[in-house]
């Protein structure tokens, strides 16, 4: 099973990017993900159920301890072409 996930982690700051964000985009370059998109207000990866679900463990972890308020997530479906299974 392929797995998308898309999180965003706050509080947000516009003129530097706060160290909770950075920890978070550390752990999904380090998981080895497919399709890794980091941007400022949100960021997506995609892998298998075991290589998402570690990172998302990790991600949960190490962001709130570096201080991160809030983790928004959601987890997807994927099939092997990338479409949401609930979108066809």
């Amino acid at each position: 099973m392929r797995l998308r996930v898309e999180f965003t982690t706050e509080p947000f700051d516009l003129d530097e990017a706060p160290a909770h964000a950075v920890v978070a985009r550390e752990v999904v370059e380090a998981a080895e993900l497919d399709a890794v998109d980091v941007g400022p207000f949100g960021n997506t990866a995609e892998g298998s159920a075991d290589q998402v679900l570690t990172a998302v463990d990790a991600l949960l972890r190490r962001s709130l301890e570096a201080g991160a308020t809030r983790v928004s997530l959601q987890v997807n479906v994927v099939d092997g072409r990338g479409d949401t299974e609930g979108e066809r």
